[in-house]
């Protein structure tokens, strides 16, 4: 039996608490897959990662490591303690960390030496919920007529850059067309960070991924294949046998973990908050694929009843759940479930009375989410999830920052960089870099952060990457040097 997937993808529905369906998305994905034929979009997007143009002067720099690297007279923050080692000297050859040690080092010949000063060595930071390519351009640049493939994954290879820029050297992707960024980043051919893909977002018939406009058909009427599915977006899916082929599709292109949507996620007639999205059955034909393929399944969900059901399927990482009760959150605790929360302020003034009342329970649980996570010891990851809004991408940093709420600084910096290693590491045999990331110790890979001053005393100097990371390093190259 041929399965196609989807319904046109018109609309992302008005959205009070997650990112991933802001109200102005809501014909983004139609206009754009209404231009561009599955194979128009499949051939820019080949052009535009292998095109030498998009090829940034900083990764020209770094293409060529030295032999190796010695970070001297540095601060080492690895990750794993909440202490700062001082004093130390770190030796880095290809791309792993292969030496660590108080005093000094005799530095390799050919070395390149770089004194830190007293600054403050650490690892590079991660973030667990991205969207690269629907967050480089606005709704105005997607739903632009001159708009071509190559323009769109243009944008998004330069967020990538950015990204790794702002400190973090790995991220997981949550959604979205990133198979082709992440190919030309492991290439060599556009500079980024390490990304973990999990392709199109699986969502039942009128769930968080159903984004066709009130007027557009189910495909089981006759509506052709969706918007979303040609820019790889997401699926709709229904019933076990849809989501086992939904699941399958992404891990054949690639990716390192699968992203259902399990829960409601806004103020939309098709998607309210409160709902609980897929069967359990449904849920555990995802599980299933993932399984088999020995990586896990991520789902966002919000409330008791999707995160319960979820849990109940063996999924094993919940994407938000701000709208927990405190059993829920010890149940995730006592079944060892990932919790990969975000940072959120409240609505806007000049948003309508209903976003506001919305938002307010989201920001309000958010706070519940993380204390009671801290009190029963959840597995907790850190993610920021921004979409349509360029201009807001440099917020990822300030995001970090936020944490400081519930975290002591050395707390939060070892939530964004050990902890959240250990989420990316739960794809198993599916982990594209499965060496040890988010920490700095001998066997490492070598992604290093250079910092001014001391961020474990104040969390504030993370918030301003172009100003206190003098050295940013991923994979042994060295994509900033502000020292030199």
């Amino acid at each position: 039996m041929s399965i196609r997937f989807g319904g046109k993808y018109g609309r992302f529905a008005p959205q009070a608490s997650c990112n991933c369906c802001r109200p102005e998305v809501q014909a983004v994905l139609q206009a754009v897959g209404a231009r561009l034929s599955r194979r128009e979009f499949i051939a820019g997007a080949a052009a535009s990662a292998a095109g030498p143009a998009l090829v940034s002067r900083a990764f020209a720099q770094a293409a060529d490591p030295p032999a190796s690297t010695v970070f001297a007279n540095v601060n080492v923050f690895t990750g794993k303690s909440l202490v700062v080692n001082k004093g130390m000297t770190v030796l880095v050859k290809d791309a792993m960390i292969v030496g660590m040690q108080p005093g000094k080092m005799k530095a390799p010949d050919g070395a390149t030496v770089i004194d830190g000063g007293g600054r403050t060595l650490m690892p590079g930071l991660i973030d667990n919920h991205v969207h690269i390519f629907l967050s480089a351009s606005s709704e105005e640049q997607m739903m632009d007529p001159q708009a071509t493939p190559e323009s769109l994954f243009g944008r998004a290879n330069e967020e990538a850059k950015q990204i790794l820029l702002r400190g973090f050297t790995s991220v997981r992707d949550v959604g979205g067309p990133i198979f082709p960024i992440k190919r030309a980043v492991d290439q060599g051919k556009v500079v980024g960070p390490r990304i973990y893909p999990s392709g199109a977002m699986v969502s039942q018939t009128s769930g968080h991924g159903d984004f066709r406009t009130p007027r557009e058909k189910s495909r089981r009427f006759g509506a052709p294949l969706s918007a979303g599915e040609q820019l790889g977006v997401g699926f709709i899916a229904d019933g076990r046998d849809e989501v086992l082929t939904a699941v399958r599709e992404n891990l054949r292109g690639g990716a390192s973990q699968i992203k259902v949507m399990a829960g409601g996620g806004g103020a939309s007639a098709y998607d309210p908050l409160d709902v609980a999205q897929y069967t359990l059955d449904e849920l555990k034909a995802a599980v299933d694929a993932a399984g088999d393929w020995n990586t896990y399944v991520t789902v966002h969900a919000y409330t008791v009843k999707a995160v319960s059901r979820a849990v109940e399927a063996g999924v094993l990482c919940i994407e938000h759940g701000q709208l927990l009760d405190e059993p829920t959150m010890k149940l995730l605790a006592d079944k060892g479930i990932w919790l990969s929360l975000q940072a959120l302020d409240e609505a806007p003034p000049t948003a309508n009375e209903f976003v506001r009342v919305k938002k307010h329970m989201v920001v309000e649980g958010t706070d519940k989410a993380f204390n009671w996570a801290k009190k029963h010891k959840v597995k907790l990851a850190f993610g920021t999830d921004i979409l349509l809004h360029p201009e807001m991408t440099k917020n990822q940093s300030t995001d970090f920052v936020k944490l400081k709420k519930w975290f002591t600084p050395a707390e939060a910096l070892k939530l964004a960089t050990y902890d959240n290693a250990q989420l990316l590491a739960l794809s198993g045999p599916r982990n594209p870099y499965p060496g040890k990331l988010g920490v700095v110790e001998t066997g490492a890979y070598a992604d290093l952060l250079l910092v001014e001053g001391d961020p474990t005393a104040n969390l504030d100097i993370i918030g301003d990457p172009a100003a206190n990371f003098k050295v940013i390093m991923k994979n042994g190259q060295i994509y900033k040097n502000s020292l030199s």
